[in-house]
Formats: C-alpha cells, sequence, structure tokens
C-alpha cells in the first residue's frame, strides 16, 4: 500500500485553529466529526485583484448553515475577514479561491452531537485562474442524471460524497458538469446552480432544502435587473431543461458558464443551435462589470 506524501501539496498559506502555516504542515485529529460523519460546512469565496467578492454573502449562508447544524458560529465576521485578508497576502495571485470550513470538533465516535466541544476551524487560499475563454466561447457539455443525494442541499454541508459520485457520472463522459432531476424537476448540477434562458428570460429553480441558494442567485436577480433581463425562480421541468433557448451554470469557481451539449445533443434552437446564447453574453458582461465594483 502507498501513502501520499503531504509534500506533493501545493505550496500554500493556511489557518488552523488559530495557527497560519503551510498547507502541507496542517494536522486535524483523527477524530474530528469532519473526519468521522463530515460533520461540519464550508464556504469557497472568489477573490479578484486581491480584494474579496461578496464576502458578506457568503458569510450569511456560511451562519445559516452553521445554525442548520446546530454549530455555534465560532468567529465574529470581522474575525473570518480577518483570516481570509491575511492567507490572500501570502498568494502570489491577484485572483484566488479562498476555502473556509467549520467542523462540529473532536469527541469520541457517537452519532449524537456532542455539547461543549471547540469547532474546528480551517481555511487556505489558492490562486484562481478562472475558466479558460476558449471555453466560454465554446460552451461545455453536461449529462443528466437521477438526482439522489440527501434531500438537504440547503446546508453547504462537507457530506459532498453524494456530489462526487454525481459528478464523476458527467466525467466519464467527457462532460464538464451533471445536471440533476428529482421527480421530473431540476434541482441543481453537482457542484453547480442551474439556469435555463426561455424567451429572453432567465429563470432557475426556486429556494427550497433540496437546492443550495447559490450566491450568485441574487446577483443574477441584480445583474438581470440591470441590464433588462427578465428573472423568475419556478420549478424547472425535465421537458423544459431539454427546450431551453440557452443552458446556464454559475458557482464561484465558474462564475457563468454557458451549457451548449446536453446529453450530447446541442442546446437551443436556429443560429444559436449548439452554440452560447445572447442572455449569458448579456450577463456574462455584467458579471465582469460586478467584479470591479464589489469588492471587500
Amino acid at each position: 500500500m502507498t501513502t501520499m506524501n503531504a509534500a506533493v501539496l501545493p505550496d500554500l498559506p493556511s489557518y488552523l485553529n488559530g495557527a497560519y502555516q503551510p498547507l502541507a504542515e496542517a494536522k486535524v485529529s483523527a477524530m474530528d466529526r469532519g473526519f468521522i460523519f463530515g460533520d461540519g460546512c464550508y464556504e469557497v469565496l472568489p477573490v479578484y485583484g486581491g480584494r474579496l467578492f461578496r464576502f458578506d454573502e457568503h458569510m450569511d449562508r456560511l451562519e445559516r448553515s452553521l445554525a442548520k447544524l446546530r454549530i455555534p458560529c465560532p468567529l465574529l465576521r470581522a474575525q473570518w475577514l480577518e483570516i481570509a485578508r491575511r492567507l490572500i497576502a501570502q498568494v502570489q495571485a491577484e485572483d484566488q479561491l479562498v476555502y473556509l470550513q467549520v467542523t462540529r470538533g473532536v469527541a469520541m465516535r457517537a452519532h449524537v452531537m456532542p455539547q461543549d466541544i471547540e469547532p474546528t476551524l480551517f481555511a487556505y487560499a489558492a490562486p484562481f485562474a478562472g475558466v479558460p475563454a476558449e471555453m466560454r466561447h465554446h460552451g461545455v457539455a453536461c449529462i443528466t442524471a437521477r438526482d439522489f443525494r440527501w434531500e438537504r442541499g440547503d446546508i453547504k454541508s462537507i457530506s459532498l460524497l453524494g456530489n462526487v459520485l454525481a459528478r464523476q457520472i458527467s466525467a466519464d463522459q467527457g462532460a464538464a458538469e451533471t445536471i440533476m432531476l428529482r421527480d421530473g424537476f431540476v434541482t441543481e448540477a453537482s457542484s453547480s446552480n442551474v439556469w435555463i434562458a426561455k424567451e429572453g428570460a432567465l429563470l432557475g429553480p426556486p429556494k427550497s432544502e433540496q437546492v443550495l441558494e447559490g450566491i450568485r442567485v441574487e446577483l443574477l436577480r441584480e445583474l438581470c435587473e440591470e441590464v433588462g433581463i427578465g428573472y423568475n425562480l419556478r420549478p424547472i421541468s425535465e421537458a423544459e431543461l431539454f427546450a431551453a433557448d440557452e443552458i446556464m451554470l454559475s458557482s464561484a469557481g465558474r462564475e457563468l458558464l454557458p451549457v451548449t451539449t446536453l446529453d450530447k445533443q446541442p442546446v437551443g434552437h436556429g443560429a444559436l443551435h449548439g452554440k452560447p446564447g445572447p442572455v449569458y453574453a448579456r450577463l456574462h458582461e455584467a458579471y465582469q462589470r460586478a467584479k470591479k465594483i464589489q469588492l471587500t
């Protein structure tokens, strides 16, 4: 049996329970409930030009996830900000991603939530290259699959095995993402929110316990209002997905990305058959403008 040496990890800065150290040196107890149960939550924050993007919105969601897991919020928002900024300053890249994670902490293994233990806090920063321009120009392929994950998708939990299995479905077929369907309706992708454009309007699944409220859900509402595109969150059927004029993904890493092939069939109609569409183009431009002004 071979083991992975910590030296294979990139030389990145990390934070663990009050200590700043190289990522390869960060260690947690084997009895941490994050390791044993996946009992914790996380956030991934984009950084543009050395400054955090939508920091408060990410912190709002982290606090919601912690409350739903009944884990006390361990730090004030200003303390999270200080940690993130210290990590960002140690990475030689203008654009980065900052990962924050909180687990319930270290205790003997038992399913019942232990009381009076200290949460484990972990964070690191890494360079962020973004999506290649060619991928944005041509769009990406997606595969559909049944949504077999648990029903608390509204919690940004570190228990991501269902998402890993879902993503591998598309990876095995050379596609960029797996779009999931539950009872005949779109929920989300394995690591992205899903959108369709129909007759010039942007449509997304409604907020529910089965869908993570992506930070870009509110951002895209604001951008649609800015550029005069209709916006609505409502149930999207499988038939509507396949009949959409455009399909898009949104996430911290992908920002907004056009889907041009679904289950190996071109998306869209007419001249835009299998090509990124005008709703995507306008929102992508608006997104780039927003990145320059909504920074912390």
